[in-house]
């Protein structure tokens, strides 16, 4: 009997000593709405950006979404702006890559879009890329997002 109370003593002791792995969550994740957006292309910029319009991004460990619509109050919901999409994403160090997999208009989907982030208190800005050759678009963004959850 004295040797099995040992045994537990020494189980609970070696146990106790192993250390758990904490996930630390990624600065990106969370909910971020859009506060400013930029197009360029052929020497000239010009803001995408719409008051009318919010737009969230919602980013968990895996996946992404963002999802848009108007709030301009108009009466016809079938004519106001309306967007989402989403789909899994990669970050190594700074690049952020996403891959969408869903997307209203099915001509985007399946396009990977790579990125730099950089997150400096509660705003993640992005640039990168949007290309997609059967549309025609090959332009440079840049989103500003500030941080809402």
């Amino acid at each position: 009997m004295r040797l099995s109370y040992k045994f537990v003593f020494l189980f609970i002791i070696a146990t106790s000593c192993l250390q758990t792995e904490k996930k630390v969550p990624l600065p990106i994740v969370g909910t971020w709405e859009l506060i400013s957006a930029t197009s360029s292309a052929n020497d000239t910029t010009m803001s995408t950006f719409n008051p009318k319009v919010k737009m969230i991004k919602i980013i968990n460990p895996t996946h992404f979404a963002f999802l848009s619509h108007d709030i301009s109050g108009a009466k016809d919901s079938m004519a106001a702006a309306f967007t989402a999409g989403g789909g899994p994403y990669t970050l190594v160090d700074s690049v952020y890559t996403e891959h969408l997999d869903y997307f209203v208009n099915k001509e985007w989907e399946g396009g990977i879009f790579e990125f730099v982030v950089k997150i400096s208190g509660d705003t993640l800005i992005q640039k990168g890329v949007e290309k997609v050759e059967k549309m025609g678009i090959d332009h440079i963004i840049v989103e500003k997002y500030k941080k809402v959850l």
